[in-house]
């Protein structure tokens, strides 16, 4: 059972006081007379914030982070940006991992040149470089660098430390670069939600299934977005640390904005265990704690789950989906339809129904929340004297570390798997974006991974190939296994878990990691690889703006993975110009060739030549804004714009937004944005993040001008005049932006992040 709170809801002594009129009763019986602003300020979250934060306004945060973490599709564009905007050391330990461009075989020699970059950019700047291998982001981050009451920033959205007492944060690589550069990452102090966990949950229900029972529950309302996700409640105690983390790590997403749980003496052990006893402290509501919503999640009534193509937030449980097969297969393909589009695509679950069993594909646990060290040994032990069978279904499984990995190969599980016909691979992240593993055409896979949208696997529409994902515990997929590929909870397959205790070998980290924090070497060249290049130069917002829109795109929700696919085109994140081409490629392969085209007149502009000879049908637009306002190409400029409903769920990859910027792009125009991590993205890249209320009355192709807008930008202004101009005549409408910070402002105003920190050196 999971209940959300209407209202929010007290703490106190471990019990939760609902914020309403009953409630109010039961905290006067109790002698309670604090304001729910005071108790506010005792939860867990609010602490760890204002420790961090530097602008003496509790509400206005500008957090300093106490270490970073990066993988290798992110850490060359931010190293890049920092050092084009004056950076000359890293001020706080920063990790660059080496986990998603791991398979070299893709991209030519692109994958280990952008390692190479990252060992020499840790050694001239004093980084800390863990080759490719040797630990995916996420296990390293934990094992290594979280810490009770610490605050870290990471360049992929799921950077979940919260099980460990550790608030992170998943973001763009611009909250990145400003963190190089001794700057403060800005937000308005969150809302803190109670995810209240009690009971124990049963044999066979694995931190998956508790995750995605809870992702089901607040995502499309929006319940926790934005916010931070506490984890208090006496159902805590009954959970490993493990278990713990693959809940954590699956909170990106509900969209929140980080997470933090109560720790205890299990959370001790894992840090004495791994060297780091120091790294511990007590953390838990302080006194009466208020907390502005609750998540009440009964550990003992969830059942083995399965987050169906192409969401996390898509659940049944594996019993509902097995008993109502045809209604819930013909509903997925449905919802399938209107987000795949494309004459060629054929995309069908209802033909892989055989004798009324659902059969799937594949098998793959991996990463972050799926290649845990808990999570293989109960595979293992599923697997015990069995076989997967020498037909189309086959298992993958990924250990997250290789001290995850030494541990399992000393205890056994790793011949165990071996045996029963499973692959067994090194740590790496590629299931998770579609780098590793990718299915055939209408292939099925079932995943303990992180993310099943349209794609992600690595299926190319363009193409005509399409695969899907759904997300499933890892004792699922191995009961599924067991049982030659059809649809199994993990509750029908009897296993004897014999939870081997974990060893962490901390020698290989010893003999591999290159620590180089605090020894920073200027001496120490760059080594650049032929993809590797610098960010074209941006100019500044102009006067005026006329915007063409590209692309116009009505899908409830846009991924970031629509926005800038991932998979193979991680070869090219090193290369701004390079991965453009990818834009929208798999949403709208129209998109790149259009924005080049609008893109054709600025550089005319900029050049001082005449935009209507690099672009005829923008004289007439000119003609006719020219009749009502006074402008020409040295007070306006010209970009393009997308629609999109709400765009930005999923991944951190400031490339959805980077690659719309080197196109052209000068905005976005949305009902809402998915994520504060999207939006903070187009504004470090210099573009309008732009809102609308209901259908826009404007189509794809239409021009739209917008009169004065730096100056409305400069003042401040929530609302910005607009006009369609098309036919000879000036249609005005509203566009809306919500608040910015001075400094999100200034750097719209100057056209990226990049020349912000240049014209203040």
């Amino acid at each position: 059972m999971i209940e959300l709170f209407k209202t929010g809801a007290y703490l106190v002594d471990g019990a939760l006081i609902a914020d309403d009129a009953e409630g109010k009763k039961a905290l006067e019986a109790k002698g309670i007379t604090c304001t729910k602003e005071e108790a506010a300020k005792n939860t867990i979250a609010y602490g760890i914030m204002q420790a961090h934060n530097t602008s003496g306004d509790p509400d206005k945060l500008k957090i300093k982070f106490d270490c970073m973490a990066s993988h290798d599709i992110t850490y060359v564009g931010i190293i890049q940006t920092a050092r084009a905007s004056g950076m000359e050391k890293f001020p706080i330990p920063y990790v660059l991992t080496n986990c998603h461009n791991s398979l070299c075989a893709v991209g030519g020699t692109i994958n280990e040149d952008d390692h190479m970059f990252g060992l020499s950019a840790a050694k001239k700047y004093g980084g800390i470089y863990v080759p490719a291998h040797q630990a995916v982001i996420h296990q390293y981050m934990r094992e290594m660098m979280s810490g009770c009451g610490k605050m870290i920033l990471g360049s992929d959205s799921h950077t979940r430390y919260g099980a460990l007492g550790t608030m992170a944060i998943g973001e763009g690589g611009g909250e990145l670069a400003k963190q190089l550069l001794c700057q403060t990452y800005d937000v308005d102090r969150p809302e803190v939600i109670g995810i209240y966990l009690t009971g124990k949950p049963e044999k066979y229900v694995g931190p998956q299934d508790v995750a995605l029972a809870i992702i089901g529950a607040v995502f499309e309302n929006g319940y926790v977005k934005n916010k931070v996700m506490e984890f208090i409640g006496d159902g805590i105690e009954n959970l490993g640390i493990e278990y713990r983390n693959g809940i954590d790590v699956m909170t990106t997403e509900t969209t929140c904005l980080s997470s933090v749980w109560k720790t205890d003496d299990k959370v001790r052990e894992y840090f004495a265990d791994h060297g780091r006893a120091e790294a511990y402290k007590k953390l838990e509501p302080n006194g009466t704690a208020y907390y502005d919503g609750i998540v009440y999640v009964d550990l003992s009534s969830i059942k083995p789950m399965i987050a169906m193509p192409f969401h996390p937030s898509n659940v049944y449980t594996i019993d509902d989906l097995n008993s109502n097969l045809d209604d819930i297969l013909t509903e997925v393909e449905a919802k399938a339809a209107k987000q795949i589009k494309g004459e060629n695509i054929k995309f069908s679950l209802r033909d892989k129904v055989k004798n009324g069993r659902l059969y799937c594909d594949q098998g793959v646990v991996a990463g972050c929340a799926g290649g845990t060290y808990d999570n293989i040994c109960d595979v293992a032990d599923m697997l015990t004297g069995k076989s997967i069978g020498a037909d189309d279904f086959a298992m993958s499984v990924y250990p997250s570390s290789q001290p995850t990995f030494m541990s399992l190969v000393e205890n056994g599980s790793i011949f165990k798997l071996m045996q029963a016909g499973v692959t067994v691979r090194s740590a790496f992240c590629g299931p998770c974006f579609g780098a590793g593993d990718v299915p055939s055409n209408n292939g099925f896979s079932i995943r303990h991974s992180t993310r099943n949208f349209p794609n992600r696997e690595g299926s190319k529409p363009g193409n005509g190939q399409i695969a899907s994902v759904a997300l499933m515990d890892a004792r699922s997929i191995a009961a599924t296994a067991v049982n030659k590929g059809y649809l199994t909870p993990a509750n029908e397959i009897d296993a004897d878990f014999t939870k081997p205790k974990y060893f962490f070998n901390k020698s290989v980290y010893e003999n591999r990691v290159y620590n180089g924090f605090g020894k920073a070497d200027p001496s120490v060249e760059l080594r650049l690889g032929p993809n590797i290049t610098d960010w074209p130069e941006m100019s500044a917002l102009p006067e005026n703006l006329i915007l063409k829109v590209v692309s116009y795109i009505t899908d409830p929700v846009t991924t970031t993975d629509e926005l800038i696919p991932s998979g193979e085109t991680s070869s090219y994140r090193s290369n701004p110009l390079g991965l453009a081409e990818f834009t929208l490629s798999r949403k709208d392969p129209a998109y790149v060739g259009r924005a080049k085209e609008v893109q054709k007149a600025e550089k005319a502009r900029l050049r001082d030549e005449c935009m209507g000879e690099a672009l005829p049908e923008l004289r007439d637009v000119m003609h006719t804004v020219k009749e009502r306002f006074d402008v020409c190409k040295t007070n306006v400029g010209v970009g393009s714009t997308i629609y999109a409903v709400k765009p930005g769920d999923g991944s951190a990859r400031e490339q959805a937004a980077s690659c719309q910027k080197v196109l052209g792009g000068w905005a976005n125009v949305a009902n809402e944005y998915a994520t504060k991590r999207y939006r903070s993205n187009l504004i470090n890249w210099g573009m309008l993040p732009f809102l609308i209320d209901g259908e826009p009355p404007f189509e794809n192709g239409d021009y739209i001008f917008i009169p004065g807008v730096s100056k409305a930008v400069e003042n401040k202004a929530g609302e910005f005049e607009a006009y369609i101009v098309k036919d000879g005549s000036m249609t005005p409408f509203t566009l809306k932006m919500a608040a910015l910070t001075d400094n999100e402002r200034q750097i719209i105003l100057d056209g990226c992040l990049i020349n912000y920190n240049r014209n203040r050196r």
